[in-house]
């Protein structure tokens, strides 16, 4: 393949998981992919003597941006013990990791749709409400915060 073609949306994200499951077993954590029918959960994570465990979603793009679509359930504050791993494919080949508590994650992604549909659309017309949410990191305020899972 070459460099400029992209991924389909399926391969991206499983390369986005398999990514992150690499970087967390470089840092010494023990990564498990979950089977594809387990909702909301990508990975689970845990030290190595598995007294902490954590549940990571992951969200892959194949770009240099920092947003990253996701739909209205990501507004749910599920449990303290879980994350997102938001992935950027970037042209180089070395990925970039933004790590985000799952809570913070549901607080941002809902006060921001709620501040797009007040806020004027094309026109002057409202904003059609819809199940489409966005996560931007756009300062890189998550940017490779694996500290933030706890795992240490």
């Amino acid at each position: 393949m070459k460099s400029q073609d992209k991924l389909t949306t399926t391969l991206c994200g499983v390369a986005g998981e398999y990514f992150v499951a690499a970087e967390l077993s470089r840092r010494g954590y023990v990564a498990s992919l979950t089977l594809r029918n387990t909702r909301g959960i990508d990975l689970l994570a845990s030290n190595a003597n598995a007294t902490k465990t954590v549940g990571i979603q992951v969200k892959t793009n194949q770009a240099d941006r920092r947003d990253w679509i996701l739909n209205k359930k990501a507004e749910v504050e599920d449990a303290e013990n879980l994350f997102y791993v938001f992935v950027r494919l970037n042209q180089t080949g070395t990925p970039a990791f933004h790590v985000v508590p799952r809570a913070t994650v549901a607080n941002l992604v809902r006060t921001g749709h709620q501040a797009w549909l007040k806020a004027p659309g094309k026109g002057g017309r409202a904003h059609v409400d819809s199940s489409v949410r966005k996560f931007n990191d756009a300062k890189d305020q998550y940017l490779g915060r694996w500290e933030l899972l706890g795992l240490d």
